[in-house]
Order: structure tokens, then C-alpha cells, then sequence
């Protein structure tokens, strides 16, 4: 088998993607926050439930976009292909695990607020 060795400057450049990408996702969460908070409704309460659904929205997204980042950053110090493979099986199972969590825990707020939804 021959050795796979990814060059330095190929690395740094994709270190330096994958953290430019994660800033521009912040700055957009930070955006998207902001103008879900400004959000008016004809109904307080209704308002109110919307908003913690929404929240908990952005955070899932933000958690499921991180671990991406984190598997992206992981991914490209890859001594090797099976080192890599490995990377993506764990990250998968974990990211499977966790949007199963998320899906619960997103119906269970929903039911929870569900006449809010219903105005």
C-alpha cells in the first residue's frame, strides 16, 4: 500500500477554509437570531411559542453545522484514507444519533406549544 500524505500547504489552505466557512455561518446564525427576534405577531403567547420553536431550530442547526466543522477540520489532518473512513463512520453515527434526538426533542417542544401554532 502507498503511503497517502496530503502537503502541508494543501492542509494549512484547508484548515483555513473550513475556519473561514465557520465564521461566515456564525455571522449569518447571528443574523438569522437577530431577525427571528424581530419577528411581530398578531398574538403574544403565540408569538412567544414560535419563537422558543425557532430557537430551538437555530440551535440544532448551529450544533448540526459545528459538527460539520469540527468533522471537516478533523477530516482534512487525515494521515491516511482509513483514517479518514474512520472519521466519517464515527461523525456519522454521531450525527445520526443526534438528529434523532433533535427530532424528538423538536416534537415533544412542538406538541408542548402546539395551540400557538394553531393561531
Amino acid at each position: 500500500m502507498t503511503n497517502f500524505e496530503i502537503p502541508n500547504e494543501l492542509r494549512d489552505f484547508a484548515e483555513r477554509s473550513v475556519e473561514q466557512a465557520r465564521k461566515a455561518f456564525e455571522g449569518f446564525v447571528s443574523v438569522a437570531q437577530k431577525t427571528a427576534g424581530t419577528i411581530d405577531g398578531a398574538a403574544q403567547q403565540a408569538q412567544s411559542e414560535v419563537k422558543n420553536v425557532n430557537a430551538q431550530i437555530f440551535g440544532y442547526a448551529e450544533q448540526n453545522v459545528n459538527a460539520a466543522f469540527d468533522f471537516a477540520h478533523k477530516l482534512v489532518q487525515a494521515k491516511d484514507p482509513q483514517e479518514a473512513f474512520n472519521l466519517q463512520n464515527e461523525y456519522l453515527k454521531a450525527q445520526i444519533g443526534a438528529l434523532q434526538a433533535q427530532a424528538k426533542e423538536l416534537g415533544a417542544l412542538i406538541q408542548k406549544n402546539a395551540p400557538g401554532f394553531k393561531k
